[in-house]
């Protein structure tokens, strides 16, 4: 349970936020976090930007020459573990919120996550995710994003109006003494680095709640191309979660790569082997006939038109997410064992698997 030094007073907040070229979504990102129903003197808001060129900037600059609670750092990392360790490191709250610039946190949002942390012994809480989109694709896109076929058992995306304990959360707002025995953000990670934190928060004995009360709202990708970007960076950078921590790795996460494995070698056999083909027709037919099935079940409660759509979404969330493994596993092939934070070797060996990143990134 939290404590605080004078409990006559709501414990200060200090929210976090990682962000890099957000011009098209910053604006409401921090009105959300600005109009609160906490007091405003009990929480500050630090946006560590990674240099970002689109206007980003100028935008934050103006809520903070506004606002004496928003201040503006630098994050020149450029990705989401520096900018969360350099804000953290010059927040002075009780608590750490971190929030996304591609998302709206709702009113109560700050005053709710206290509660709980205060309340029910827990050392991070967060609530469902609800993504949208704005344009019919990314309308499909946030369905597949939010259903158990898409994603499989990610709770945060599938679970709604139910409070649980999880193994991880997208936006977590933390106590700053969890936050201190865990120690910083792995650096090395470009992606996937809550599911890291949260693993070695729960290590450590920490409990993380998924809250019915606590809401917030993203948004989708607006393409298929850059859907198919994002997963295949989960997918790639997946391997070295996997490598640090082996039990973190859940058996749902091992399905799309072997189903792209075995698509894979079955295409290399099918000139030479009957089997070969007989495999590539079981494997591919048996997902189409699931894919079909859950996009039409989607598509007959969201909207028909979105079927299309929906087909191929959850061919690039799967597809990118297992060949972004499989290629982990082949860059990676020496680190096994590896278990340290390098954050030189992606920006001097790794960098062209991360061309084109931003700082959006969830589990």
């Amino acid at each position: 349970m939290l404590r605080i030094a004078n409990s006559s007073s709501p414990p200060m907040v200090s929210v976090v936020m990682p962000i890099r070229n957000e011009a098209k979504y910053i604006a409401r990102s921090l009105n959300a976090v600005l109009m609160q129903d906490y007091p405003v003197d009990r929480f500050e808001v630090i946006v560590a930007d990674g240099m970002s060129k689109d206007g980003t900037r100028e935008i934050v600059q103006s809520f903070e020459s506004r606002n004496s609670n928003v201040r503006l750092i630098d994050n020149p990392g450029k990705i989401v573990p520096t900018g969360l360790n350099a804000a953290i490191a010059q927040a002075s709250g009780d608590i750490i919120a971190r929030v996304d610039g591609h998302c709206e946190i709702a009113p109560d949002y700050l005053r709710r996550c206290v509660e709980h942390l205060m309340n029910d012994g827990v050392e991070g809480v967060g609530g469902s995710l609800e993504t949208v989109g704005e344009t019919s694709i990314a309308q499909a896109i946030a369905i597949a994003m939010s259903s158990p076929f898409g994603v499989g058992g990610s709770a945060f995306r599938t679970v709604v109006n139910k409070t649980m304990l999880v193994d991880t959360l997208a936006f977590p707002t933390y106590t700053r003494a969890i936050i201190e025995r865990a120690g910083p953000f792995d650096e090395e990670l470009v992606r996937n680095q809550d599911d890291e934190y949260n693993y070695r928060l729960r290590k450590s004995g920490a409990k993380i709640l998924l809250a019915a009360d606590v809401y917030c709202r993203y948004f989708s990708r607006s393409s298929l191309r850059s859907l198919w970007r994002q997963y295949f960076q989960y997918g790639y950078w997946k391997v070295r979660v996997m490598q640090k921590h082996p039990r973190q790795m859940r058996m749902r996460q091992s399905v799309p790569p072997l189903f792209v494995a075995t698509l894979l070698v079955s295409l290399l056999l099918m000139p030479f082997s009957v089997a070969g083909r007989w495999i590539l027709g079981l494997a591919a037919g048996s997902y189409m006939v699931a894919n079909l099935g859950a996009s039409i079940f989607l598509a007959r409660k969201r909207g028909e038109r979105l079927f299309p759509i929906l087909v191929l979404a959850f061919l690039a969330l799967h597809l990118a997410w297992g060949l972004g493994f499989l290629a982990g596993l082949i860059r990676f092939w020496n680190r096994w064992g590896d278990h340290e934070n390098r954050p030189k070797l992606y920006q001097k060996q790794g960098a062209r698997w991360g061309k084109g990143l931003n700082m959006r990134d969830e589990n």
